[in-house]
Parts: C-alpha cells; sequence; structure tokens
C-alpha cells in the first residue's frame, strides 16, 4: 500500500540560485546630491564584497525624491552576511541620514532572458509556500535580570492582528535562553509594514521602554538611527522553511510550538544552517516525523530552529533537533561551539567531551518559552 504524503512547504536560502535585492527609498527634502554622494564614496567598497555581482541606483523621473537600489547576489547567504554585518551597518550610516523611508525585498531568480550574469545559478523551479513572512529579532539583557525581562514580554497587551487590508500580524512567539532573547513572527501580507506597525504601537513601545534599563547595548527607539542600528544588529533572518503538513502546523491545538538555540563554532553558522536544512529535507522525504515544520533561523554563528512537533520534544529529540538519524549527531557535534557547551548548573564542560546524546543535547539547548500569541488572541 502506497502513502500519499501531503505536499509540502519548503523555502531555502540554500538552493544556490542568485538573489536580487531590491530597495525603494523615498529621501528627505532637498537630500538627492548628499545621498548620491554618500552613494558613490560606498558602491565600489560594496562591489568587493564577496558574492557580489552588480548594482544600480535608479531616479524616479516622475519624483525625484524616490530613488530605487538595485542589486544582485551569487546566494543569498553571501547577501545575508553582508547585510548583517557591521561592516553593513557602517557603509550605509551616510545613506540612512538621507532617507524619510525605505522599503526592501529579496528575490531569487527564476527565469531571465538576454545575457546571462556571470556567476550563480538561476532557480530550478518555484517555491511552494504558505502565504505567511516569518522573521526573528534577538538581543541580550544583562545577567540576573532574566526573569524580570521574561514577566514583561509575557504580560504585554498585544496590538490588533490587522496592519491594513492587504497584511495581518498572525503569530508571535517570544523564547529565552539564559540572557538572549529571541522574538519569531509569522506575517501575511508585507513584513516591513507589519514590523513598522507593531514598533508604533503604545503597548509595544511601554514594553519596549520597560526593558531598555535591562539589556546588555543600549538603544534609543525614539532616535532613528539608534533604531536603525539596533534592528539591523537584532535581524534573525529565516534562512529555511519546511512543512511536511500545512495543515496540522496551522492548528496551534494539535502541535506544540518549540525553539532550539545552537551556536557554532566561529565561522561556522552558515555551514550549521545549511546542515540542518539538509537534515530537514530528508527527514520530511522518510515521512513520519513528529515535527510538521522547521523554521531555520541564523546570523553569524547563532542559529535559532522553530519547530512545530506533535506530542513533547523529549519523546524524539533526535527530529526536534533536526537529526535524520542518530550518527548524525557526530556532525553537528562538529560544527557546535565547544565553548558554549556549559551545563545548565554553571559547571563547565569537559575539557575533550565527546559527542553528546540527542536527549542531553536538547535539554540544554531547548529554549524557555515566554509567550505565544496568535491572531485570535488579539
Amino acid at each position: 500500500m502506497t502513502t500519499t504524503l501531503p505536499e509540502r512547504v519548503s523555502q531555502s536560502a540554500f538552493d544556490g540560485s542568485r538573489l536580487r535585492v531590491v530597495m525603494l527609498v523615498d529621501l528627505h527634502d532637498g537630500a538627492q546630491h548628499r545621498f548620491l554622494e554618500a552613494y558613490e564614496r560606498i558602491r565600489h567598497h560594496v562591489a568587493a564584497t564577496p558574492g557580489h555581482l552588480s548594482d544600480q541606483l535608479c531616479q524616479s523621473f516622475e519624483n525625484p525624491s524616490q530613488w530605487l537600489i538595485t542589486s544582485e547576489w551569487e546566494s543569498a547567504p553571501q547577501f545575508l552576511d553582508w547585510v548583517n554585518s557591521e561592516q553593513h551597518i557602517e557603509q550605509i550610516r551616510p545613506l540612512s541620514a538621507c532617507i524619510r523611508t525605505t522599503s526592501s525585498m529579496r528575490f531569487n531568480v527564476l527565469r531571465e532572458t538576454g545575457e546571462k550574469v556571470t556567476g550563480g545559478a538561476v532557480q530550478q523551479a518555484p517555491r511552494l509556500g504558505d502565504d505567511l513572512v516569518r522573521h526573528a529579532l534577538t538581543f541580550t539583557v544583562r545577567p540576573g535580570s532574566e526573569e524580570a525581562v521574561a514577566k514583561l514580554l509575557a504580560d504585554y497587551d498585544p496590538p490588533s492582528a490587522k496592519v491594513d487590508d492587504t497584511t495581518r500580524l498572525c503569530r508571535t512567539t517570544l523564547f529565552m535562553h539564559g540572557n538572549r532573547v529571541v522574538r519569531t513572527v509569522e506575517v501575511k501580507g508585507d513584513l516591513t509594514k507589519a514590523l513598522r506597525y507593531v514598533a508604533r504601537q503604545p503597548e509595544v513601545r511601554a514594553v519596549e521602554e520597560a526593558i531598555n534599563p535591562y539589556l546588555e547595548v543600549d538603544r534609543d527607539l525614539d532616535d532613528p538611527e539608534s533604531a536603525r542600528v539596533f534592528f539591523t544588529r537584532a535581524a534573525l533572518p529565516a534562512v529555511h522553511v519546511m512543512a511536511t503538513d500545512p495543515a496540522a502546523a496551522h492548528d496551534p491545538g494539535g502541535t506544540g510550538r518549540h525553539a532550539v538555540h545552537y551556536r557554532a563554532k566561529p565561522g561556522m553558522g552558515t555551514a550549521l544552517a545549511r546542515y540542518l536544512a539538509r537534515q530537514d529535507e530528508a527527514t520530511a522525504a522518510m515521512g513520519g516525523s513528529p515535527v510538521v515544520r522547521s523554521t531555520i533561523f541564523q546570523r553569524d554563528d547563532l542559529v535559532v530552529r522553530l519547530v512545530d512537533v506533535h506530542g513533547p520534544p523529549d519523546a524524539a529529540p533526535g527530529p526536534v533537533l533536526g537529526l535524520h538519524g542518530p550518527h548524525e549527531a557526530a556532525v553537528l557535534d562538529r560544527l557546535l561551539d565547544p565553548d558554549a557547551r556549559d551545563a545548565r548548573d554553571g559547571s563547565a564542560a569537559p575539557a575533550h567531551p565527546g559527542p553528546e546524546r540527542p536527549a542531553d543535547l536538547l535539554a540544554r539547548s531547548l529554549m524557555r518559552l515566554v509567550t505565544d500569541r496568535h491572531a485570535q488572541d488579539s
């Protein structure tokens, strides 16, 4: 008897296809010359970034304050490495001072006509999605303040789910691991519009102001430059989404939502995220896993895996960790930072630890759920 698996969602930054980034900006009055001068000063530095293929700067002939920057990259991970870097923050600082509003979109190249660009590949087939955009933010708080921060983040009143006629907040989930906070969001429609909407809501601003004294890195959300730098550094983009049963993943009553925290060896964050993505694909192809959805977020050497699971996570530590089989734990261990393997009670890890059992690794990597808000809750 042949079992028919549900059509699965698969979205990944690791398919090797070229990426086109489109950024529409609206400038402050009279800032056109300053903006062009700033662009001229940095464009050759950006062009030397690994993975960068080309870029164009365009000005609207209908509205001189509207400008369009497009760039092409060999692959999404190379672009994400740059856009999430301190180098990027400093490079675009002169441009940001000229900008009133901005909107950025990212697309993989699926078809092209005309002269082929050298570098990267064309995406072979359209991805299957579920009409949701996923993103995460992460930051750290001062050690010792975790309980106070968790209470503030759990007790706030969520804003209305409706952003406008085309954009809606679907789900916001907050986790903590030690002094690190991770906030994941699911949006139907325009992610940038939704994030701006949330940031303007008084109930959200009140919570953000309340946790400011506990942050390890100071911020001032009333100062546009400080807010831009904070959200750039806090961005934790989704690099892989796999859903073996999309209907089940949308049913919060049938699954539990959990997050797993991984710290990669220095410089190995992308390799770790790519490895977990391959494991998810292999598990989904086999079927039978209690994990019905996995979303991998990655920034530098931090990887967070958000999973929707049938049953308790410790009943299936391998699949929840993203391991396709029993031997993959040793490969995962080689990608993880051994300095992050301290026990929860604060005692030091063994000098030469061997690969951890999946159950032990999950026990110390599973993040604490602070709050999980669905659209119908608001």
